[in-house]
């Protein structure tokens, strides 16, 4: 049963990849799919980010995680560089799990 899964996971993801080649030409060209096609990795990784911070199992918390996501949300809009961004989450969930 374990292999029959995977196979059939091997055959749809080929599937898709196939799909995604036989797109016309012209229709990748279009200013909206181009737009869109921009936009999905984005959405993807808030939706990762949203899962990882604001889930526990199958609860929802709010937690020193969401502390961390605010100070990086606060960074990123003063335009602060990546490595201070991501080690100013850390140490604000790092702190307040210590304090808390």
């Amino acid at each position: 049963m374990t292999w029959a899964a995977v196979l059939a996971g091997a055959a749809g993801c080929y599937l898709l990849k196939l799909a995604g080649l036989s797109v016309p030409a012209s229709v990748l060209e279009r200013p909206v799919v181009r737009r869109v096609a921009g936009l999905i990795p984005v959405a993807l990784l808030s939706a990762l980010v949203a899962v990882q911070v604001f889930s526990d199992g199958h609860r929802l918390v709010v937690d020193e995680r969401a502390a961390g996501l605010a100070v990086a949300a606060g960074l990123l809009l003063l335009r602060a560089p990546f490595l201070v961004v991501v080690f100013g989450a850390a140490v604000t969930a790092a702190l307040l799990r210590l304090v808390l």
